[in-house]
This record gives C-alpha cells, structure tokens and sequence, in this order.
C-alpha cells in the first residue's frame, strides 16, 4: 500500500496532529487544571491539532455529571483560552467531555472510568489510546497508579500480527520526589505498572519557546558557537524571579522551599540546556543524553556556606502595597525554615566550561517576575583607549529572555556620536513578537501534544531527575542543619548573603 506522501513528517506544511485518543485528567478542579491544562486542550482544538475524536475525560470526588464537567471546562476556556472562542470548534471538544465521579481509593469508581473509555472507543473511535494526566498532589500518585493497574487501565490490549497496539500513557507533574531517595521510589512505582517510554514528566519550563530555542541559537548558527566556551564565557547567571508570595499554596510550599521547587527542576533544565554539546540528533535520546552528561559534570561549591544563599521574605512593600511576610502567611508556621530564596554557585566540570562559575538564584516577593539566561563575556584583554573613553563600558552579554517579554539581547560596547571618544553599552533586540506572526503556543499546548503524539524529547528522563537530586541534596542536607533563612523586606532584590556570594568573585547580580 502506497504511503501517503503529504503525511511525511519532514513536510511542514502539514502539522503533527495526535491521533484519535483518549485524555483522562485526575484533578479536574484545581487551578493547574482550570486555568492551564483545560484551556490548552481547547486550544489545541482551535488549532486544528486535534483529531475529531478525541475525548477528554474528568475525574474528581465531586458529584456531577457530564454536563457539569462540561460546564466548568467551558467556563475555563472562556477565562483562560488564548485563541479566540468558537462555537464550532467547542461542539467539537464538547461532544467527547465525559466525567466519572469517584475517590481515588474507590475501585467501583474506576471500573467505572474503564467502562466510560471502553463505550468511547466504540462511540468515537479512540482505537484503545489513553493518556493520563495526574494532576494531583504527589501522594497521590501510587494510589492513582495502583488503582490503573487494577482496573487494568494501565495495559494495552493485545492486537494481531501487523496491527498497532494501543498505547496507554501516563503524565505526572513536578516534584519527582523531594530528594533523591524519594524520586527512585516515585520512578521504581510507576516503572512496576507503565514502561519508562510511557512515562512522561512534566516541567512547563521545557514547552516554552524561548527554553527551546536555545537549541536553535546554539546549533543552528555558526554565530555563537565559537565564543560558547570557557576562552570567552566570563560566567553564567540564570535567574527566575517572582514578584508574588505563595498565595495560596502554603500547604505545598512550606517545607519544600525555593531550591526545591524551581531550582531541582527548572534552573537546572536551563542550565543543562545551556551548557551541554551538541547532540548527534534532536531525537530524545540523543538530546537527553548530552543532558545527563551535563548534569553529571555539575560540582557543587566545595564550602557551602559561602557557595550558598538562601532567605526568606519579610514584610516589606511591593507595587506600593504593603504585604505580609512569610512567617505571617496564612498557614505558615511562625517559627518555619524554608527558603523562599535561592541561590548557588555552580560549576561544570567539563573541558569547555572548566573554571566558569554558573550563578543560579530563584525568589518570591522581587523587584520583578523575569526568568533569563545571561552569559557574560570577559572583557577585552587591552583596550587602546583612554581609561575615560570606556568608563561606562560593561561586559559584553548575550542575555536569553525566558519570560516575560521572550526574546534575545546581545549587549556589546559602541562609539557614542561626537568629537569625542566616548564607548558606551548598547542593546541589539529579538523578540518573538516582533519577528514573527505566529504567536507562540502556550507551554501545556505543546507538552500535551506531545504526549499524545508520543514524542519525549521536551520531557526530562529519570536518569536526568536523580543527577539533579544528587546536585540539590547536599545543600539541602547543609542547609538543614544551619540557621534561618536570612531574612530580606518584600520588594528588595533578596537577603544580602546572595550580593556576597557573587561579590567574593569580584561580580555582580544583574539586576531585576
């Protein structure tokens, strides 16, 4: 039989469409859900990215029906779709909305679930094909994945000779675990009931546009490549800060802390991202593994406590608000240790990056909500101008702006118009919406997608989860058996033990 050449994946003109599947979502009613996950879905459809049948299935202890489901995921796009609303295109995602209500210790409610994809495979031709969402909070997860086994859920039919099997996936969202202890028995649990291929880890990090053209910056330009290296590369600062506190996350938040939950997972994507060679292909294993290479070549600072900076935010002013300090947040212990600030010194123990320090910081109650790469270059070894013609010259930079404004900077040294010899810093300026039409997909649009399609490379493996454990552990070990936080007002760029780490290599934070 004669293939169909307009569906050659190396044709463009024609977009990755998943194939007709199933989409089972546990945790339907928290925020993730409401104002990500259900509006990606429905903007997937209005991208025409979505087969016709595709059927998306809630399940949550509350006692509705399909149409109420239906109800809250149309309330939801409404609130937080990012392409406009059509009636034609919601019939279509409507039509496959099905709710199963239940417990998650409930086995009736489950088989029930089973049932409810069966008659869609009959109904609407998902041929078999399920992916599940756990959106759920973490120890939840054995319970949810116990009860797939059970029911069977979890293991695709045997199909004859020549037939393709169904595929069944799971999807499971950040922490991995809380250590590195924690995120083997998570891995040695999901690996007893779904095949690692079929596990896929979300970190939203990796399905922004900015995080994956950092791939095309490197590797598709000769530009950059020569200069991405310990001979000109003075250092490394990658930065996510946050001009909010926990809001009303307390509850995870407390006891996990900053390095926890941004560094362990987005910083240290990013910073494999940045330092890693070059793969052999964009296939997911050989990028993953140029990853895992990376990750393993990460030494953490042989003193801590100078190598180091944590805090914790205080009562302070933001936007010309005076808000409260974490010890006052609503369910937070008075005498809590958790950080709400990070930062470390990092470094990459490989032949291009030898001696070059990687700054990594991460904070709530900033300045600003920014996350960006920022390499710096050392300076020129000699200038032939008078010291007075380059008192405003800084280091030349190449700065990748994750969000908000996604772009890229460089900033290089040019002549100031006049009689004089006056060289001063200027910006040359990327940004996506500027230079291009199409806006860029939300994170989850493209994660999920992948997952239906089945393509990982945007997921991190777990091998790539226990380095970053191995990394984070230490400090956290450290930490742990040292005092507070260093207290910082809401408002201010962080606890001054983070200017002192940078400061003692004789450099600065950029700032927020």
């Amino acid at each position: 039989m004669t293939s169909n050449p307009l569906r050659d994946p190396r044709d463009r003109r024609i977009p990755r469409v998943a194939e007709p599947c199933v989409l089972v979502l546990f945790g339907v009613t928290g925020d993730l859900a409401t104002k990500k996950l259900l509006p990606a879905v429905y903007d997937l459809a209005n991208r025409g990215l979505l087969p016709p049948g595709f059927s998306l299935v809630g399940f949550a202890r509350r006692d509705w029906a399909d149409e109420d489901f239906a109800r809250l995921t149309h309330d939801a796009v409404k609130a937080h779709a990012r392409t406009p609303f059509r009636d034609a295109v919601w019939q279509q995602v409507y039509e496959g909305v099905r709710f199963v209500p239940g417990e998650f210790g409930d086995d009736e409610a489950f088989d029930r679930l089973a049932e409810t994809v069966a008659q869609l495979d009959e109904e609407r031709g998902t041929g078999g094909n399920y992916a599940f969402y756990l959106s759920v909070p973490p120890k939840a997860f054995p319970q949810v994945v116990g009860q797939l086994k059970r029911s069977g859920l979890s293991t695709p039919p045997q199909t004859p000779a020549g037939v393709a099997q169904p595929w069944r996936r799971v999807v499971i969202e950040k922490p991995f675990g809380h250590d590195l202890a924690s995120a083997q028995e998570l891995n040695a649990m999901l690996n007893a009931v779904f095949p690692e291929h079929s596990v896929f880890r979300i970190d939203h990090y990796l399905g922004k546009e900015t995080v994956q053209n950092i791939l095309a910056l490197r590797f598709a330009n000769t530009l950059f490549e020569p200069i991405w290296n310990r001979s000109y590369v003075d250092h490394v600062q990658i930065t996510m800060a946050e001009d909010i506190g926990i809001g009303g996350r307390a509850g995870y938040y407390d006891g996990i802390g900053a390095a926890r939950d941004v560094i362990q997972n987005h910083l240290l994507q990013l910073l494999a991202l940045t330092a890693m060679e070059e793969p052999v292909s964009f296939e997911a294993d050989s990028l993953r593994l140029e990853k895992e290479k990376t990750l393993s070549a990460v030494k953490i600072p042989e003193d801590l406590a100078v190598g180091t900076a944590r805090g914790q935010y205080a009562t302070g002013w933001q936007g010309g608000v005076e808000v409260p300090g974490y010890l006052e947040e609503d369910g937070i212990a008075p005498d809590s240790t958790t950080e709400t600030y990070a930062a470390m010194r990092l470094e990459v123990d490989t032949r291009r990056w030898a001696g070059v320090p990687f700054y990594l910081r991460t904070g709530k109650r900033l300045p600003s909500r920014m996350t960006e790469i920022a390499m710096m270059f050392q300076r020129a070894p000699h200038l032939p101008f008078a010291r007075t013609d380059t008192e405003e010259l800084g280091e030349n930079a190449l700065v990748i702006r994750v969000q908000p404004d996604e772009g890229i900077t460089v900033r290089f040294g040019s002549k100031v118009p006049g009689s004089a010899m006056e060289v001063r810093d200027v910006n040359m300026d990327f940004a996506y919406g500027e230079s291009f039409t199409e806006s860029s997909p939300e994170a989850y649009e493209r994660l999920i997608l992948d997952v239906l399609i089945g393509d990982p490379p945007l997921f991190p493996r777990q091998r790539e989860v226990e380095l970053s454990w191995k990394i984070l552990d230490p400090i956290e070990e450290f930490w742990a058996g040292h005092a507070k936080p260093e207290q910082y007002p809401a408002g201010t760029p962080g606890p001054s033990s983070a200017d002192a780490l940078v400061a003692r290599d004789g450099r600065s934070w950029r700032r927020l």
